[in-house]
């Protein structure tokens, strides 16, 4: 009976001690004095990112008078680059140090930024130019993206990649609160092109956030004989033989189609069927990123309690049908339903992602991980310019709000990969180091046959 009790106590200890050694873990990260500055930088990027996302189309729609059809090409020129090009990109950061590709990225969004507030003063801003700078913006973004995603492996030590995505997503989620409310009080008070000035202010501090990191990469070692043709067809056979990474891949890509189509259509939606100002437009994407926030801080926690493979699909599959509350906004008060679908839509989205980017970041080989992240970012982002074209489309041949009715509809197929992959079988992920070592054997020998 002794032994019992003895045993008991012994076992409680041990959930203890994993508790808090998991809680520990969490909080880990933000003791590396690099990665806190690879987090500002993100964080004030973000807001001045998310200041624009409400500053850039009201400058086409208001001040420009752009048709609902503009507005969706604005919109495709920002995601073009992913599907133009994605795929060598990542071959090129692989060949680089990924710090000052981060750098430099933010200069160039930075400058082509300050050129909207110029031409406006001189009178000479066009719809040309916006779609100009979105595209310039959006060639800088791959760069940043798939070298910041290949970047964080080399600050945190790989068991602490989660709670570093983690919170990398909060910040990300906190400036999409403050971002569109900021940027929509902005608006009313400067106009909406002096605004897009707190965008590239925003990158500008995170090139001067990230200049401050002491961590330095050593130069990729040249693989001789290795083309980039070759490079690229590594790091596509190397998802292309992961069944998992497939399924995540295309459940994302579909979420990004119709992400992307709500996005072209969403400012004219609000603004001109339902005749919100830009203050109040503002607060309403403010209101629903809030769900954005709370999915960054729950999501470590919902990967522990019901597994990191289970959550990558429940995730999606109980939040998705919130989005038929997009379509079902009208004036007033009403309106508040597009904000509660967006929050809870979001919430899904961003427990989705930590717990699948992480997952990634652990499954691939360092060497590999720039190629890997680009070829996902051209499947999964590439759809993007296609969906923000046919918003527009629809948008301008049927109304706006039956072009949010198909974004909502289509929100509803984005579990439908991950339920016929192996994850809906599986709690917790499969062994990353043993996939890793099968997956690259099998992308080199794809890729030496290419």
């Amino acid at each position: 009976m002794i032994r019992s009790e003895v045993d008991k106590l012994n076992i409680a200890r041990e959930h203890q001690r994993r508790f808090t050694f998991r809680s520990i873990a969490y909080r880990r990260p933000l003791r590396h004095r690099d990665f806190r500055l690879l987090l500002g930088g993100a964080a004030v990027s973000q807001v001045g990112a998310h200041v624009t996302l409400v500053a850039l189309p009201l400058v086409a729609v208001v001040y420009l008078e752009a048709s609902a059809f503009e507005v969706g090409l604005l919109t495709a020129a920002e995601t073009a680059a992913f599907l133009l090009i994605g795929l060598p990109a990542g071959a090129w950061v692989d060949r680089m140090r990924r710090l000052p590709i981060l750098i430099r990225a933010d200069l160039v969004r930075a400058a082509v930024m300050v050129s909207v507030p110029l031409a406006t003063v001189a009178g000479r801003l066009t719809m040309v130019q916006l779609y100009v700078v979105a595209l310039t913006t959006g060639v800088a973004t791959v760069f940043f993206d798939v070298a910041h995603q290949s970047y964080l492996p080399r600050l945190l030590p790989r068991d602490q990649l989660v709670a570093g995505n983690g919170a990398l997503e909060t910040a990300r989620s906190a400036a999409q609160v403050a971002g569109p409310g900021l940027g929509g009080w902005l608006v009313q008070v400067l106009g909406a092109p002096l605004t897009i000035l707190a965008n590239a202010l925003g990158y500008l501090a995170s090139a001067l956030f990230l200049r401050g990191i002491r961590t330095r990469e050593p130069q990729p070692e040249p693989t001789p004989g290795l083309s980039l043709r070759s490079q690229v067809a590594e790091g596509i056979a190397f998802v292309a033989r992961h069944r998992i990474l497939r399924m995540i891949a295309m459940a994302t890509a579909v979420a990004n189609f119709f992400t992307a189509m709500l996005v072209s259509v969403q400012t004219v939606f609000l603004v001109r069927v339902l005749e919100l100002p830009p203050a109040a437009l503002g607060l309403l994407l403010s209101a629903a990123a809030v769900g954005g926030l709370g999915g960054a801080l729950f999501a470590g926690a919902a990967a522990r309690m019901v597994g990191q493979a289970r959550v990558i699909w429940l995730s999606t599959v109980v939040t998705g049908p919130f989005a038929l509350l997009w379509p079902l906004a009208g004036h007033g008060a009403v309106a508040g339903w597009f904000a509660l679908g967006s929050g809870v839509v979001f919430f899904g989205a961003v427990v989705y992602n930590v717990a699948q980017v992480s997952f990634r970041q652990l499954l691939c080989p360092d060497e590999l991980l720039g190629r890997v992240n680009a070829t996902l970012r051209f499947m999964v982002w590439g759809t993007m310019p296609l969906g923000a074209l046919a918003g527009g489309a629809i948008a301008g041949a049927a109304g706006p709000r039956t072009a949010v009715w198909v974004c909502a509809v289509g929100m509803l197929a984005v579990p439908v990969p991950l339920l016929l992959s192996p994850l809906r079988r599986l709690r917790d992920l499969p062994d990353p180091a043993a996939d890793a070592d099968r997956s690259m054997q099998s992308s080199r020998r794809t890729s030496s046959s290419l």
